[in-house]
């Protein structure tokens, strides 16, 4: 049976994932307020985003600290009077940055990003903290901008029945 068609003359749109907020159609992807034509999406490609700017903060910090107060007991001869406990102690210390950037990638994980070119711009398409959002959603896309590719389809081409 042909699929039917719109006012556009192009044939109904498929829709490929709907939640709240994001709707990935054969037409139209949405997030948000911005809606992009997927005809027009082209070189899509994924990304993390930048690290979390309070987790490099506390890091940053955390390193001076440790760096200046070793550097402190160096110059006033503070480390041949130190005991075992305190070598433990600026041992532990030392490690203190590495083990807040571990903790601030578990807690505030980097963002997923989508990029394409739009109209001749590269632009951020869509932005998730969820990795499994963010993989249906890019999968919607990529089967969306095959729908489109090949006519509009109302089915895609894994659900055909060839026999």
């Amino acid at each position: 049976m042909p699929s039917p068609l719109s006012v556009t003359g192009l044939a109904a749109p498929l829709t490929t994932y709907d939640r709240p907020g994001i709707t990935v159609t054969s037409h139209w992807f949405t997030v948000g307020d911005r809606t992009f034509a997927v005809r027009e999406l082209t070189r899509l490609r994924t990304s993390r985003g930048p690290y979390d700017r309070l987790t490099v903060r506390a890091v940053t910090v955390t390193g001076g600290i440790v760096a200046a107060t070793a550097l402190l007991l160096g110059v006033t001869g503070g480390l041949q009077r130190l005991s075992a406990g305190g070598y433990l102690l600026l041992g532990v210390a030392t490690l203190l940055p590495a083990l807040i950037a571990l903790a601030g990638r578990r807690w505030r994980p980097t963002a997923h990003e989508l990029w394409g070119s739009y109209r001749g711009t590269d632009q951020l398409l869509f932005s998730s903290d969820q990795e499994r959002e963010f993989g249906q959603v890019t999968r919607a896309l990529l089967r969306a901008r095959e729908a489109a590719r090949l006519g509009g389809w109302d089915d895609p081409v894994a659900t055909a029945d060839p026999w």
